[in-house]
């Protein structure tokens, strides 16, 4: 069983602009990335998002902030919980 996600003054924002445009703070990593799908690592688990045309807007590491631009139709947290979700997320990566 995983545990669940301990919050230690970690914060993590997400801003959306009539799904157009998404703001992310608390990133860590961008694991992977397409027009269709974005997988980030994030300091509250793994954070999916679907929709079309998507694309990096801006990119911040250092800062934690991403901002993705494109028709945001899904957002998901990836965890220990969502193991359907995660298997079928990277099969197809994994093609």
């Amino acid at each position: 069983m995983m545990e669940p996600v301990k919050n230690t003054n970690k914060r993590q924002e997400i801003k959306m602009l009539n799904r157009k445009l998404l703001e992310i703070s608390g990133v860590l990593n961008v694991e992977s990335f397409d027009s269709e799908e974005f997988l980030l690592e994030t300091e509250m688990g793994y954070l999916m998002i679907k929709g079309q045309n998507l694309h990096i807007k801006n990119l911040s590491l250092e800062q934690g902030l991403v901002a993705i631009e494109g028709l945001i139709q899904e957002l998901a947290y990836v965890d220990g919980n969502t193991q359907e979700k995660s298997k079928g997320f990277l099969g197809k990566l994994f093609k």
